[in-house]
């Protein structure tokens, strides 16, 4: 049988700073809530907006997989192993923090905020040499498109974990259905624009499910959506 964990958009932890506004899925910096320390092996997903000109300065990072999603606006991003890019809606950013990585992320633009999502996942290899790696994806609908796999050669992205994320926009109407790579993984599904219903849960914009215990999930559009599915293996290698 299918286990649903529902998470709402208003029981998010959040935390205002100003020049950062963010929205904590799980339990992250001051925000605590033991009920929601991770899903399986994803154990970060923020929904963050950086005030023009603003950003987190230097700071390091080990043995994560770290992945960011650009929503609007303009990221900058430089590290310590030499990457100064910028990344903006459409590109995904992924970071193997490894053996440690220090970079910063700043707001690219003085006029505008960016919005973007930043996901950690614990990896399934430890002390692997850190490296960064960014892509810029079509700009397609109706289809969900997988950006990230454990796999160098496959589609999209890939990161040292047995997941796979796909990002899908939509039309109203929309339907269909996710075919797990693993049963034994779970499968989190964040909403990022819209309203949408996951087998027979109604969840709107920012919500999210975390479903265990399925080998496929139903998806249908109730609206113009966005929806990022995450499959990760439940079984944390820590």
């Amino acid at each position: 049988m299918k286990n649903y964990i529902l998470h709402k958009a208003n029981t998010r932890g959040e935390a205002n700073h100003g020049w950062l506004h963010s929205f904590h899925t799980f339990s992250f910096a001051g925000y605590r809530n033991d009920e929601r320390n991770n899903f399986g092996n994803l154990r970060v997903l923020n929904d963050d907006t950086v005030a023009a000109g603003m950003g987190f300065g230097a700071h390091p990072h080990d043995n994560m997989e770290i992945i960011s999603i650009p929503l609007s606006g303009d990221l900058a991003h430089k590290d310590s192993i030499g990457s100064q890019e910028i990344i903006k809606q459409g590109d995904i950013q992924v970071m193997s923090a490894g053996t440690g990585i220090t970079h910063s992320e700043y707001n690219a633009n003085s006029d505008k905020e960016v919005k973007f999502l930043q996901i950690w996942l614990f990896p399934n290899k430890f002390d692997v040499t850190p490296r960064y790696d960014q892509m810029t994806f079509p700009d397609v609908r109706n289809e969900l498109v997988q950006i990230i796999s454990p796999n160098q050669d496959d589609a999209g992205l890939w990161i040292h974990q047995d997941a796979w994320f796909h990002l899908g926009k939509v039309d109203a109407g929309f339907e269909t259905t996710y075919e797990l790579k693993n049963p034994e993984n779970g499968l989190y599904i964040f909403i990022i624009e819209g309203d949408v219903t996951i087998d027979d849960k109604e969840l709107n914009k920012r919500d999210a499910v975390g479903i265990t215990n399925a080998e496929s999930v139903s998806i249908k559009a109730n609206s113009t959506a966005e929806i990022l599915l995450m499959e990760v293996p439940m079984k944390i290698n820590y």
